[in-house]
């Protein structure tokens, strides 16, 4: 007996309440973009540079300890947490401590981290350092360009390739859905504080990915409908066609959260901002595909016909008074 996740004819009318749905994402959007400008992300060594020390002990570390050896150095802001990942084994207790970019230099000195490992190794004598990375401020400036230009350029390839793939109007629909997906995602690292570093952009531009290999399935068995039920109004043929990928769409999701799921509970700190967002971005992936893209294409309406005889409608507004 096989596993259905989602019965096998579903007729579930997502566009019921589509114009509370879409609005409700706009909120969010704008919620999210507000949050940002007020608070901002907690961008890490990588964006703001600086120094990340990771060190190892053999008793357990005391944050506070630390932090008041560290700090009659003068070296600004630092942040120290103990790092929980089994990968490091039960026996080695593990810290990070990162040291804000100090000014004038490009990074700390090594006269500077011997201090560092100095005051340190007065509270526990067996502290080590494991790994030393330093940031200066122009590379992190660097960083943060090439990350936004990444993030738009990703966006534009997206919205050009569904343009030649479809009609505008799918493209329209998936740019808007993955703009979404991205917009909540940096709105929620802002409201949780979460460090945000190149890994994170490494997750969104995934995200981008995820979400259009998502949409692109819907939109490809909708135009398949439009094409076979030429008659149907448009709001039908999309509630017609996500029920028909519903199933596919939440197998797809289910175990991909599942995977993520066992890497964000035992994969450890390391790696954890990236998981996260990777989770959340599964999440609103999902969502966008079908309350947001759908909706925009609902909206603006599309071609009912791809034959060659086919007059010039492109653009038509179909279904637009429905709903």
């Amino acid at each position: 007996m096989r596993l259905k996740l989602v019965p096998q004819d579903t007729s579930i009318d997502f566009f019921r309440h589509w114009k509370t749905t879409f609005g409700a994402s706009m909120v969010a959007m704008v919620l999210s973009i507000i949050v940002f400008s007020i608070i901002g992300l907690n961008f890490g060594i990588d964006f703001r540079g600086g120094t990340s020390i990771r060190t190892e002990a053999e008793a357990p570390v005391d944050v506070g300890a630390y932090r008041d050896a560290i700090t009659p150095l003068g070296f600004g802001d630092v942040a120290i947490t103990e790092v929980f990942d089994p990968a490091f084994g039960p026996d080695r207790n593990v810290a990070s401590v990162r040291i804000q970019a100090q000014e004038g230099t490009e990074a700390i000195t090594p006269e500077q981290i011997t201090a560092i490992r100095d005051a340190l190794q007065e509270v526990d004598a067996t502290l080590t350092f494991a790994a030393v990375d330093s940031v200066g401020p122009k590379v992190s400036g660097e960083l943060i360009r090439s990350a936004v230009i990444s993030v738009v350029l990703a966006l534009a390839a997206v919205l050009f390739y569904i343009w030649l793939r479809f009609e505008w109007q799918f493209s329209v629909g998936a740019v808007a859905a993955l703009v979404h997906d991205v917009v909540l995602t940096i709105g929620i690292f802002s409201i949780l504080q979460i460090r945000f570093d190149l890994a994170i952009i490494a997750a969104l531009l995934t995200i981008v990915g995820y979400s259009l290999n998502d949409t692109g399935v819907v939109f490809d068995r909708v135009r398949e409908n439009l094409i076979k039920y030429k008659k149907r109004p448009l709001k039908e043929v999309l509630t017609l066609s996500i029920n028909e990928t519903l199933s596919r769409t939440v197998m797809t999701s289910v175990t991909t959260l599942l995977a993520l799921t066992a890497l964000f509970v035992l994969g450890g700190d390391v790696i954890r901002g990236f998981v996260f967002a990777m989770i959340w971005g599964v999440i609103v992936g999902t969502y966008s595909s079908v309350f947001v893209a759908s909706a925009v294409l609902l909206r603006l309406g599309v071609k009912r016909d791809w034959s060659k005889n086919a007059d010039d409608t492109a653009g038509t507004r179909f279904g637009v008074k429905e709903g």
